[in-house]
């Protein structure tokens, strides 16, 4: 399932996910400028390597800022530009930054738990954008998410609520998690999906939002 947009509304422009968009948008781009050896090396120095050896810091932050291709970033601004505004509405737009972080910073450090010693360096700001995808679960469950599905061999489009849609994403990072387990090289961060979200999902519970938002209209299943 993809989604493709909700019919949540925003009450006022998102200014802090827009921002967010522009800079891995801009970062990617000076990735893209570099000839593959300092690429590799980029990659490497600023991506978070889960072996201690190689392990800086600083890494938990600046990796959510990387991606490794066309694909990934688009993917990953999508859901941003679709889930983030409203989890920036409902929020002071410092503690939106402070949300956004910590959550990428939780869901690099879920994924260096699980795979302690590997030294393929991490990127993007799918973690990250886990924790928002957690955060709009609770806040705005019933808000209709307009989606692309295939049934069997047929693309079509449905308005399914963010609960379904988000239980269902949820669910397959879990089962991949669970499945890549022992397995060792390169792929998809599925526990730094689900650290993420689980720390959006807490994270937002912890944090003061604007209640004057927390009932507006939505339509129910």
């Amino acid at each position: 399932m993809i989604p493709l947009r909700d019919y949540q509304p925003s009450h006022r422009t998102p200014v802090v996910t827009i921002w967010l968009i522009v800079l891995n948008v801009v970062v990617f781009l000076y990735q893209n400028s570099l000839e593959p050896h300092s690429l590799n090396e980029f990659i490497r120095y600023w991506g978070v390597v889960p072996d201690p050896e190689y392990f800086r810091p600083l890494t938990l932050i600046t990796s959510m800022f990387l991606h490794g291709g066309w694909m990934h970033l688009i993917g990953n601004m999508w859901f941003l530009w679709i889930f983030g505004d409203n989890v920036e509405d409902i929020l002071d737009r410092s503690q939106y930054v402070g949300f956004y972080i910590l959550g990428g910073v939780a869901a690099a450090l879920v994924h260096m738990a699980f795979n302690w010693g590997e030294n393929i360096p991490v990127v993007g700001a799918s973690g990250a954008l886990a924790a928002v995808m957690g955060a709009y679960l609770l806040k705005f469950p019933h808000a209709r998410i307009v989606t692309l599905v295939t049934l069997v061999i047929i693309m079509t489009t449905m308005e399914i609520p963010a609960w379904v849609m988000l239980l269902f994403w949820f669910g397959l990072q879990f089962l991949n998690g669970v499945g890549s387990l022992g397995a060792h090289g390169g792929g998809v961060a599925w526990f730094a999906h689900i650290g993420g979200f689980l720390a959006g999902m807490g994270l937002i519970k912890i944090m003061k939002t604007h209640d004057r938002y927390w009932h507006r209209p939505e339509l129910r299943w």
